[in-house]
């Protein structure tokens, strides 16, 4: 099937709430426009030089997912564009992200990004950091930021019942949260192997790469 069909197919499988990320990374330009051309504009990325570099030529109606480790040096190249930043994983890159929003004056919508699995390779915030963390935010009251949910990814495995409970981990404590932040709408759980476990938990944006795109080299 071919990339468009793939995204028609899949959109048929969730429901209209949830957000399908079409995970592009390492796709070229030509395999992003057809993506683009059935009608669809949310694109995830993990790298700054790669997503702003198809950033810069592609439609400008597109909305850029960073989803991958962002460093705090490299906010400065996607502050002008991106839509939504699924990986903050500290204050000292919150910070940067305030301060580089205020200066293309925007406010950019993040996720926090939370390590639900016990693999050592994923970033993200222990669930028990997570009340001092929220905490700091709070207190700092940051004028062009929007934290406006959760990110996680669960172990990369095929025992599903362990999936299922990282997830269920994640779930409570998202509505945990959900009363102290007027926008906090957004659990970013699932992706390609995954993604049918998340959307039993609520998931409403699933980060989808192999099956739409085809496996990478």
């Amino acid at each position: 099937m071919s990339i468009s069909d793939n995204i028609i197919k899949f959109k048929k499988k969730i429901s209209s709430k949830v957000k399908l990320i079409a995970v592009s990374k390492t796709k070229s330009i030509i395999e992003i426009k057809e993506a683009y051309d059935s009608n669809h504009k949310l694109f995830g990325e993990n790298k700054v030089q790669e997503m702003t570099e198809k950033w810069k030529v592609l439609p400008k109606d597109i909305e850029w997912h960073m989803i991958g480790h962002l460093q705090k040096n490299k906010v400065k190249y996607i502050a002008p564009y991106v839509s939504l930043i699924h990986s903050v994983d500290s204050i000292r890159l919150l910070n940067e992200i305030n301060k580089q929003a205020k200066k293309n004056n925007r406010i950019i919508n993040c996720l926090i990004q939370v390590n639900i699995s016990e693999e050592k390779s994923k970033f993200g915030l222990q669930i028990n950091n997570l009340p001092d963390f929220f905490n700091q935010i709070i207190e700092n009251s940051y004028e062009s930021i929007e934290i406006i949910g959760l990110m996680g990814m669960a172990s990369f495995t095929e025992n599903e019942e362990k999936i299922f409970n990282e997830f269920t981990s994640l779930k409570e404590v998202f509505i945990n949260l959900k009363g102290k932040f007027p926008r906090f709408s957004e659990l970013s759980i699932g992706m390609s192997s995954d993604y049918k476990i998340a959307l039993k938990q609520g998931s409403t944006m699933i980060r989808i790469g192999s099956k739409i795109f085809g496996y990478r080299n």
